[in-house]
């Protein structure tokens, strides 16, 4: 590791035969308000993309209903063709209606397209780690991920995943074909998928948790500031090393459109937090 990668400071995880920095990027905010449409900034998006790439995020998260589809297409345009070190994460599941809904559909036939068009996007004949992004309680989960895994099997995908989930249904998918990864909200101020962690921990999966600093709401802890102080860090910083330092298996995903943050949450990644610190964030 150099100075010039610092998201490679925290190490390494492997997404099945795959192994990449535990520090990664999350590529949901480089579309527009409200994750919708297009930037009238695309240009800087782009320049934000190869910057987190050379800062040493080598896991970049995305799905197709970031935008929809704007996210995927600013990843192709930034950096295709892809360093071969680059892993390229994205999703399926969601639809995007109108700016202000997310609406699950975990139906084989819709995941099928997503896949798809999520490939065309992405440049890719072989998506690295698709997850399932939601379960849909108008179709079996069962159905859902056994598509999936179909298409795995006919080679458009690597590795797969599943997001949003509880322990019964990882243990669902797991019955079907193998999880690398899950995909969850967690951050130090929500920790309701504990379970799911301890289980990913039991089976060596990782465990990638969406909202990492609860979208600025787990800034707002009061347990971070003195920390920070002390040790001359933000209060990002103290919560993105506090999920590093919570389990071996987690794969952090803070997102942002500003250069400036991006950098600060890549420097967390070399943040080491005591004894003392971890139990004070207890």
């Amino acid at each position: 590791m150099t100075s010039a990668k610092p998201a490679a400071a925290a190490g390494t995880i492997g997404l099945g035969d795959l192994t990449v920095n535990r520090m990664a990027y999350g590529a949901m905010r480089i579309a527009g308000p409200d994750i919708w449409g297009e930037r009238s900034d695309r240009s800087d998006m782009l320049e934000l993309l190869k910057r987190a790439f050379a800062l040493g995020h080598t896991f970049f998260d995305t799905a197709d209903s970031y935008g929809p589809e704007v996210s995927e297409n600013y990843i192709a345009q930034a950096l295709y063709p892809y360093p071969k070190e680059l892993v390229i994460g994205t999703k399926g599941g969601l639809v995007r209606p109108s700016r202000h809904r997310w609406d699950r559909d975990g139906r084989p036939e819709h995941l099928r397209q997503a896949l798809d068009g999520s490939l065309k996007r992405l440049k890719l004949e072989r998506i690295d780690l698709y997850q399932l992004h939601a379960p849909d309680p108008k179709v079996p989960y069962a159905d859902s991920f056994g598509a999936l895994a179909d298409m795995q099997r006919a080679g458009k995908i690597r590795h797969l995943g599943v997001s949003n989930v509880s322990v019964r249904q990882l243990d669902e998918a797991r019955r079907i074909a193998p999880v690398v990864s899950v995909q969850n909200e967690y951050n130090v101020e929500d920790r309701s998928s504990d379970a799911v962690l301890a289980a990913c921990e039991k089976s060596g999966i990782a465990f990638i948790p969406w909202f990492p600093l609860g979208a600025g709401s787990a800034l707002r802890s009061k347990r971070l500031a003195p920390i920070a102080r002390r040790l001359g860090a933000t209060p990002a910083q103290v919560a993105l090393a506090w999920l590093l330092a919570r389990s071996p298996v987690m794969l952090p995903i803070p997102g942002t459109q500003s250069v400036a943050h991006l950098e600060e949450n890549a420097a967390a990644a070399a943040l080491r937090l005591s004894r003392e610190d971890l139990a004070a964030l207890s």
